[in-house]
């Protein structure tokens, strides 16, 4: 009997060790909706949703500046900012930094139909990159409850533009968007 429990307890420990690894593996998701979160929206839309981000993502990983801004609705505004303003910001960003990558957790996804599908999805997140020069591990940017705003335009969900609620202005002297 004493093998047993043994034997049980060493595959619990295994299970529980290839679970944890898993966290900190390249798989682990970028992305992902709170529990709690208040859904307002199709299983189908808000699969959707994240594939639009997932996408958002790759293209970060992949520095593919065409792939990205496929993500920016034509008419996107966040602040000041316009779509080409993003593209210049992102150029900036993938000259300046390696392993660009972002967290996001949706606590709210609303979805408006209408003439112009839309959606309003309530975020926290960051934006992470390795320095090029100093190779340190850095922070561009962190917001807590920001709203994206999206729109289905051209078949896809597409990035419309950005609550204003960003955390303390980061190191890197324009408030970088939160992603998007």
């Amino acid at each position: 009997m004493t093998n047993i429990k043994w034997i049980i307890s060493l595959g619990l420990f295994v299970s529980l060790i290839i679970g944890l690894s898993g966290l900190w593996s390249s798989g682990w998701a970028k992305l992902r909706i709170s529990a709690g979160a208040v859904v307002q929206a199709t299983e189908l839309t808000v699969r959707q949703i994240e594939e639009a981000f997932n996408r958002a993502e790759e293209a970060i990983k992949e520095e593919d500046l065409d792939a990205l801004m496929h993500i920016y609705s034509k008419n996107y505004r966040y602040q000041n900012y316009t779509k080409a303003d993003m593209r210049k910001i992102w150029e900036e960003f993938f000259k300046k930094y390696d392993r660009i990558s972002t967290l996001h957790s949706f606590s709210r996804i609303l979805v408006k139909s209408g003439k112009r599908r839309t959606a309003e999805v309530v975020c926290t997140g960051s934006l992470w990159a390795t320095a090029s020069d100093t190779h340190q591990r850095v922070n561009l940017a962190s917001w807590l409850g920001n709203t994206h705003y999206l729109i289905y335009e051209d078949g896809e969900w597409r990035i419309l533009g950005q609550g204003t609620k960003v955390s303390e202005p980061s190191t890197f002297r324009k408030v970088p968007p939160p992603l998007f």
